[in-house]
């Protein structure tokens, strides 16, 4: 039992050091992009709803590939509109989500990606594609470019 115990700490350990940082705050994730020199990613999300948002999750987002590119690469800011109770933000959490979706996406596009520069202009938007994680890697890089 002892033993059982240390694999799932040690399994749970690794997939936490592998799991990418996902920001609630765009203007803190701006700052930090601008800070890191890397490139601002924000996600329109329905996570307990949009069945393209949750493919985009479990085939990209929680990819190792992906995972790795993000970490050198991006700073991830999530913009979630989960419909289920027990999944709700805060009011303000929700609150500036709605206000990122007013200037990001006033289309109501889920999922939606979009791509912003050092300065924080939009360089390209994107969603789901059934594509390999390195597919949508090289997708992401065709607007950095």
């Amino acid at each position: 039992m002892k033993k059982l115990a240390i694999v799932f700490l040690l399994l749970n350990l690794s997939a936490i050091s592998f799991a990418q940082q996902w920001n609630l705050n765009f203007d803190s994730a701006k700052t930090l992009a601008s800070k890191e020199q890397k490139t601002l990613l924000l996600v329109f999300s329905g996570s307990d709803w949009c069945a393209p948002c949750i493919k985009l999750d479990n085939q990209i987002w929680k990819s190792t590939e992906f995972i790795e590119y993000a970490t050198k690469s991006l700073v991830l800011v999530k913009a979630d509109f989960p419909r289920k109770k027990s999944s709700s933000f805060t009011k303000e959490q929700l609150a500036h989500n709605e206000k990122l979706a007013e200037k990001y996406n006033q289309k109501g596009y889920f999922p939606l990606v979009v791509i912003f520069d050092l300065n924080g202009k939009v360089i390209g938007e994107t969603g789901y594609k059934n594509i390999s994680p390195k597919e949508y890697i090289k997708h992401i890089e065709s607007f950095i470019k």
